[in-house]
């Protein structure tokens, strides 16, 4: 892999001209859109949302994250701004779902786990746009993927262009949802994290990122930490062993 670090005068696809809000939960996907935002963007700002979900350690991951882009990749920390923190907690208390309570993963009828939170996305993308209208943001940047995901139906490309377009007429102000994985699996992710920042955004999404819904920080793996069982971190490990045995 290389530890190779794309420089700014390489950025010719740029729209250095532009602010974009992250929706950052401090996972894998949500990091890599990060970087991938701030590589390209003039200004990026970053929103986090707590809905009781049982992984919220993810939460805390979100600082470790920021600090180490800021450290480690000076020309994106210059460019990353304000963290904002919604409050979400009523969306946990109406969803009985494996994501908002105590109970074990599995999938229902319709072939759609029960992590599957109805309306999560759509809600956050809508307290996005609510705050990137307050800040000048006119780029919703978000880790959805309809690729190698879970069957959630918020996560799908015509779902956020429906949205993009709802957004932008009720706020009377043009929104441009980026999705940068949503055609990318685990292992296009992790290529995609090499590509924008080499070895060193790798180590630092491996390292300091949370997938797992368990919420388990206590087991290391090659590829980070988590349980090492439920459906995240079973896409995180078959991702990893992928990326790592292309670029062996």
């Amino acid at each position: 892999m290389s530890g190779c670090v794309i420089s700014d005068q390489h950025r010719v696809s740029g729209n250095f001209d532009q602010k974009a809000l992250v929706l950052f939960s401090g996972g894998q996907d949500s990091t890599t859109c990060l970087a991938w935002a701030l590589a390209r963007f003039a200004a990026v700002e970053t929103v986090g949302f707590d809905y009781a979900q049982r992984h919220r350690v993810e939460l805390d991951c979100r600082h470790a994250v920021t600090d180490r882009l800021r450290r480690e990749f000076p020309a994106w920390g210059r460019r990353l701004g304000e963290d904002h923190i919604v409050d979400l907690r009523v969306l946990g208390e109406l969803s009985d779902t494996a994501l908002t309570r105590d109970t074990q993963i599995a999938f229902k009828e319709r072939g759609v786990p029960n992590t599957f939170i109805p309306g999560r996305n759509l809600l956050f993308f809508t307290f996005a746009a609510a705050i990137g209208y307050r800040r000048g943001a006119r780029r919703l940047v978000g880790g959805m993927c309809e690729t190698d995901y879970s069957g959630y139906p918020d996560c799908r490309d015509d779902t956020l262009k429906a949205l993009q377009a709802t957004l932008s007429l009720g706020m009377d102000h043009r929104f441009v949802i980026d999705t940068p994985l949503m055609w990318r699996d685990k292992a296009a992710t992790w290529a995609l994290a090499r590509d924008l920042g080499g070895d060193a955004l790798v180590a630092l999404v491996r390292d300091e990122t949370h997938s797992c819904y368990i919420g388990d920080r206590t087991h290391c793996h090659p590829w980070g930490h988590g349980c090492g069982d439920c459906p995240a971190c079973d896409l995180r490990r078959r991702g990893w062993e992928a990326f790592a045995g292309g670029a062996a």
